[in-house]
């Protein structure tokens, strides 16, 4: 039995301790629901990528190719390659014949250096070779006095000696008094070396003669 409690004090009873209610917290519930947000968000914020299918044809191999045989030409009806190949074949026939002609007019026409030659030679009359009786009457071409090839003499002697000494015009010369091919020879290219143009070449005229006498003394 309880005992009872004194007089104006409440009657004792035990002790209550206090009782903790624990709730089911659905924080599961609660992640799942952020974890389906964050997963839409992502998806959407990702490029969508379509799936494009190509069709690659497969590689024609060598074999694969075939050559058609030639058409059979139509009777009565020339094909139309071959027109063109006449065309062809008449032009370059025309070119080649042009150029043919060409070449030969080019060589058969005389050039600018021919045309001054042949005014040059048809101005100059043809010099009549002067022969002894010429010389004795006076009438020799290069005035009187003029030694040419198949002469001899003293005057031939003096041109020899007057000649051998200009340098190197008539250095291995002989002084024999003939006017032969290596005096006639020298005659030239003192002509030549000293620019003197009033004889005829090799022979010995005024011209020369004169240009000689003056450069040289026996």
């Amino acid at each position: 039995m309880a005992t009872p409690t004194e007089p104006g004090q409440p009657p004792k009873r035990p002790v209550l301790e206090p009782t903790h209610v624990v709730r089911r917290r659905r924080t599961e519930a609660l992640a799942e629901l952020v974890r389906e947000l964050r997963e839409r968000e992502s998806r959407a914020q990702e490029p969508v990528h379509e799936t494009v299918v190509v069709h690659v044809a497969p590689p024609i191999t060598e074999d694969a190719t075939q050559e058609l045989p030639p058409v059979p030409p139509v009777a009565g009806r020339v094909p139309s390659d071959d027109g063109l190949t006449l065309r062809r074949a008449a032009v370059v026939a025309g070119v080649t014949a042009a150029a043919i002609i060409g070449f030969g007019a080019a060589l058969l026409l005389p050039g600018p250096q021919d045309e001054g030659a042949a005014r040059h030679q048809a101005a100059v009359p043809p010099s009549v070779p002067a022969t002894a009786s010429n010389r004795q009457q006076g009438t020799d071409p290069d005035g009187p006095g003029t030694l040419r090839e198949g002469d001899s003499g003293p005057e031939v002697t003096e041109l020899q000696k007057r000649l051998s000494r200009i340098p190197d015009v008539y250095a291995h010369g002989t002084i024999d008094g003939r006017y032969d091919a290596t005096l006639t020879a020298a005659v030239a290219r003192f002509q030549l070396w000293y620019g003197i143009r009033g004889d005829e070449t090799g022979v010995y005229g005024n011209d020369t003669r004169r240009d000689l006498e003056s450069r040289t003394t026996l």
